[in-house]
């Protein structure tokens, strides 16, 4: 096995790893790589071979590591263990991994490869559990913000940084941007340019911002990408909305459509785009489309 592990973290972080490790090595030989940039990680997998990754961090980890996998060309046939380590770990609760370090190493051993889908963007970036725009990106960079203040508020993962995104959530629906975007899923316009749009998000994963289900029925194993799309511009219509956000009961609002596809494109006014926590923008236009099967994730359950 390749351990990739994040060379910044800080001492709770070797503890965890320590324990992690300790699992690992009882059943497979194990080289650490410590990695703090992409020429590094680049570096690292490198020399993968046919062993596993297995990545020790959280969302932006394992964003990073299939990311660069994309990139060099090798990222189909690989399998990818995770031992999550992140404030969120969305995508580890998607895949209904623990959240222990020791428990999750001991998937990584004993569980079964899961064939796991990719949402790949018109540059050739990827998202691996989801990617918002409008309400959803400024909400994220606000949560991102409210996260590094409230990580610190605890000890290791039982910390108040969790409850970043929820009020990233609330604070951008009491001033939100709204956008005039037409979002069409395969070939359908699901909101043309005459309505206003609080939010779009595809979801590969169910949760974004450590536990909240912003799409709470994606599945990264059907081979489709879950599209919600946001209309509440009314003040009172949006505070609902987001208060119905963390309970993810969003679903309900009548201002709310989720539907299903494999390509999705968004057009219209400038709008930013939050890729697994990554913000980048304005934009006019982008496309996304899903590949099915793009790599394994290595999920709890017999081989």
């Amino acid at each position: 096995m390749l351990v990739i592990t994040n060379a910044d973290a800080g001492t709770a972080d070797q503890e965890a790893l320590d324990e992690a490790l300790a699992v690992l090595r009882q059943h497979a030989e194990v080289e650490v790589a410590a990695t703090s940039s992409p020429d590094e990680l680049d570096a690292a997998l490198a020399g993968l071979g046919d062993r596993t990754v297995v990545v020790v961090g959280g969302d932006g980890s394992i964003h990073a590591v299939v990311a660069a996998l994309h990139r060099r060309g090798s990222l189909s046939g690989t399998t990818i263990g995770l031992v999550p380590l992140g404030t969120g770990n969305d995508f580890a609760r998607t895949l209904r991994l623990p959240l222990e370090p020791a428990a999750a190493a001991e998937v990584v051993v004993t569980g079964h490869p899961r064939p796991t889908d990719l949402v790949v963007d018109d540059h050739d970036e990827v998202t691996v559990n989801s990617v918002h725009l409008g309400a959803g990106a400024e909400a994220g960079a606000k949560g991102a913000r409210w996260k590094e203040r409230l990580g610190s508020v605890g000890v290791g993962k039982v910390n108040l940084g969790r409850l970043g995104y929820p009020i990233g959530a609330v604070q951008t629906a009491m001033n939100p941007p709204t956008l005039r975007v037409r979002v069409e899923v395969d070939g359908e316009v699901v909101v043309d340019l005459d309505e206003k749009v609080l939010m779009v998000a595809l979801g590969n994963g169910a949760s974004v911002g450590g536990g909240t289900q912003l799409t709470p029925d994606a599945d990264p194993g059907d081979g489709l990408v879950d599209v919600l799309v946001a209309s509440p511009v009314g003040r009172w219509a949006r505070l609902g909305y987001a208060l119905r956000l963390p309970f993810a009961r969003h679903e309900d609002h009548a201002d709310v459509r989720i539907v299903r596809g494999t390509e999705v494109r968004v057009s219209g006014t400038p709008f930013d785009c939050n890729s697994d926590g990554e913000i980048d923008g304005p934009f006019r236009e982008r496309a996304w489309r899903v590949v099915p099967s793009a790599y394994a994730m290595v999920v709890p359950g017999p081989s």
